[in-house]
């Protein structure tokens, strides 16, 4: 398979804290990879340095080919095509419609008005696009991410816990866009989650991660059902694992 990131000999610490300790990781082009493990393991750093947000102290994470590793500045074209959502939205305080098309601004890009409809009937928002984006609920402020995650069109989407604390219905909203970005538009997705459930729903392959290292990666149904590693089939079950 095609691989759009290559990970190898990762380190990162906050202090003497060690974080991240990753021998090797590939992520391939079009697959959704589910992230999962307890709190503390190290997923979000990850993710944070998927987006070139943080930089490794050792290591290195090459992205279509080009390699980010400590002292090494990657190119705004190739940044531009990875795009996060987190768990809580930051949203301007401005309508639905200005936030969704913050981005396209940015990029000088004004005649994308067919596209920024198209992704407010896919997230269901059209009857919103004039509403103030800070009275929002909580679902809503994330399909509205997620749809300006869409107009950018990203080769790469990282999503953090996109659906932690909302309920069934936006829940399932959240999955059935992110299932159509996949399928659709053959975005490449990492989904960090703390939801096993979810994982099994949504990745073709699931990693497990533990201490700031990758215990296992594995095809999704091999993951629930023969797990090479213990650890993984206790976690996989929701018991303590240590």
């Amino acid at each position: 398979m095609d691989v759009i990131y290559r990970i190898y000999k990762l380190q990162k610490a906050y202090g003497e804290r060690q974080v991240l300790s990753i021998d090797a990781l590939e992520i391939f082009r079009g697959e959704v990879l589910a992230m999962v493990g307890p709190s503390g393991a190290g997923k979000s750093t990850l993710l944070r340095m998927l987006n070139f947000l943080e930089m490794p102290d050792q290591g290195a994470i090459e992205f279509d080919g080009v390699q980010h590793a400590t002292g090494a500045e990657v190119p705004l074209e190739l940044r531009r095509r990875v795009t996060t959502v987190f768990q809580r939205p930051m949203l301007l305080d401005r309508s639905v419609w200005e936030n969704v098309t913050f981005g396209l601004r940015l990029r000088g890009q004004r005649d994308a008005k067919n596209t920024v409809q198209l992704a407010f009937e896919q997230v269901g928002l059209s009857d919103l696009a004039r509403q103030r984006a800070k009275t929002l609920s909580g679902g809503e402020a994330q399909r509205v991410a997620l749809a300006r995650a869409m107009v950018l069109r990203p080769d790469v989407l990282l999503l953090d816990e996109p659906t932690a604390n909302l309920d069934p219905y936006n829940v399932g909203l959240i999955e059935g866009i992110i299932r159509r970005m996949n399928q659709e538009l053959g975005t490449t997705l990492v989904l960090v989650t703390h939801n096993v459930f979810q994982a099994h729903r949504l990745a073709q392959r699931v990693a497990f991660m533990l201490e700031g290292r990758i215990v296992e990666v594995a095809e999704t149904e091999q993951f629930f059902t023969t797990p090479s590693d213990p650890r993984t089939g206790a976690f996989a079950r929701g018991e303590m694992v240590c």
